[in-house]
């Protein structure tokens, strides 16, 4: 495989998607699992909402994971700023977007992930002295809703992050770091989930990373040196360590 173009997955969305390469997150997870398979691209940007995304131009990758509505879920503001979107417009967006994403290629994947759910006692610790905005569950849970039935209607793969990540015990401090965005718990039900739907979607060619064929991954003179006195092929994620995720 090497010296042939590999495959692009695009993480597309707001700072759920920038920070999750930071922190043990969900895209650098992500990044490591597919280092020998495919290119993790980053094009996530804090405070993004639906309307922004839908002025942004994609390339052509093999896979699209697409995050937008935690943003959007925001109460409207006083002063008409922030980064609400009413949510009909947000589904109208969605709409939007996945049909761009479908139009680019009969190849390219796409799989949207849900707004998660919030914490609002840890937003007011961490975030009031910041921020002026409201963000509450029941909000998230509304928007959440929405895409993944966007998503059923247009036949799309989805993560329902809304319900995932309420499933751990205490959640909201095991799964969040500050009320919004994840922590390494967080980003790891993230990654389980995106990994399940992967594995489980009908794609030819398939995207799971067991499937897909693994770049110099023949034995080779210049691997490291085992205590057996062999080379050691370093080619599998979980070579150096547990493996979360599956």
């Amino acid at each position: 495989m090497g010296g042939l173009e590999r495959p692009k997955f695009v993480l597309f969305g707001s700072s759920i998607v920038q920070l999750s390469y930071i922190n043990e997150g969900w895209g650098a997870a992500l990044a490591h699992i597919y280092a020998r398979k495919a290119d993790i691209v980053l094009r996530g940007y804090s405070g993004w909402n639906s309307r922004r995304a839908v002025q942004d131009a994609a390339i052509q990758p093999s896979l699209v994971i697409v995050y937008f509505g935690g943003n959007d879920s925001v109460h409207p503001h006083a002063t008409g700023l922030g980064p609400h979107v009413p949510l009909p417009e947000y589904i109208e967006n969605t709409r939007k977007i996945a049909m761009h994403l479908k139009s680019i290629s009969d190849k390219t994947r796409v799989i949207f992930l849900s707004a998660p759910p919030a914490s609002e006692e840890q937003i007011g610790i961490h975030l009031s002295g910041k921020m002026d905005m409201v963000r509450t569950n029941e909000s998230c849970r509304i928007y959440s809703e929405a895409c993944l039935a966007v998503c059923r209607e247009m036949n799309l793969k989805a993560v329902d992050l809304w319900t995932a990540i309420q499933q751990v015990d205490n959640w909201e401090t095991v799964c969040l770091k500050d009320g919004i965005h994840f922590a390494p718990e967080g980003s790891r039900i993230i990654v389980k989930e995106i990994l399940r739907v992967i594995k489980e979607a009908h794609w030819e060619p398939s995207l799971y990373w067991k499937a897909m064929p693994t770049e110099f991954s023949e034995d080779s003179p210049y691997d490291p040196v085992g205590v057996e006195g062999k080379t050691v092929n370093v080619s599998e994620p979980d070579l150096f360590g547990e493996f979360p995720w599956e």
